[in-house]
C-alpha cells in the first residue's frame, strides 16, 4: 500500500515527496498476484500458538519465500500477527482490507495509476525493489517501468516473490546507495 500511497500522494501534493523506494509494487498489478492475495486476506483464522501463525504464514507465503527456514517463518508471523491483551494470537491488519478487492471482483475497474508513476519517477529520485518470483509485479509491468522511467534506480532480488523483506543482502545493497545519493 505504501507503494500506492507514495505515487497518489506525489500527484495531489509533489512537494511532499522528496524520494521514493517502491518495494515490489507499481502502477498496475499482476492479477494473478492480486487473485492470491484476495484468496486469503480477510479470511477468518484460527490460531492457537505462535507455531500455528507460523504455520499459516509459510502456508500463504511459501510461494514468495521458498526458501524460509523454520525460523524464519516464526519471524514472519511475529510480523504480520500480535498478540491480544488477552492473550490471544490474531492477525495485525485490519482484515476488511479485502473487502472492496472482493466487491470488484475480476471485473473491477482499475485506475490508471501510471500518469502518478511517471510523475513520480520521472521527477523524483525513485528506487524499484522487485522480488525475482513475484506474482504481484511482474517482469513485463517492471520492464515498463523502467522504460517509461529510465533514471529509476532497479534492483532485483534474487528467490523471492511479493514482497521483499528489504533485509536481503541485494536490497540493503540498492537501498543504502540510493539514499547516499539523494539530496
Amino acid at each position: 500500500m505504501g507503494g500506492l500511497i507514495t505515487m497518489a500522494l506525489t500527484a495531489i501534493r509533489p512537494k511532499a515527496v522528496v524520494a521514493a523506494i517502491l518495494n515490489d509494487i507499481g502502477p498496475e498489478v499482476a492479477p494473478e498476484g492480486l487473485a492470491r492475495i484476495a484468496a486469503y486476506s480477510g479470511q477468518p483464522v484460527e490460531i492457537g500458538s505462535w507455531a500455528d501463525a507460523a504455520a499459516y504464514a509459510k502456508r500463504i507465503n511459501a510461494v514468495a519465500f521458498p526458501h524460509y527456514s523454520d525460523a524464519d517463518w516464526d519471524a514472519f508471523a511475529r510480523r504480520i500477527f500480535r498478540q491480544q491483551p488477552d492473550g490471544e494470537i490474531g492477525l495485525d491488519y485490519d482484515p476488511d482490507i479485502a473487502v472492496p478487492i472482493r466487491a470488484a471482483g475480476a471485473k473491477a475497474l482499475v485506475p490508471n495509476l501510471w500518469p502518478m508513476f511517471r510523475r513520480l519517477a520521472r521527477k523524483k529520485p525513485t528506487l524499484l525493489v522487485r522480488g525475482a518470483n513475484s506474482d504481484l509485479l511482474s517482469a513485463d509491468i517492471a520492464g515498463r517501468m523502467k522504460k517509461a522511467a529510465p533514471a529509476m534506480a532497479y534492483v532485483e532480488v534474487p528467490g523471492v516473490g511479493h514482497a521483499p523483506m528489504l533485509d536481503e543482502p541485494e536490497a540493503k545493497a540498492a537501498i543504502f546507495e540510493f539514499l547516499s545519493e539523494v539530496d
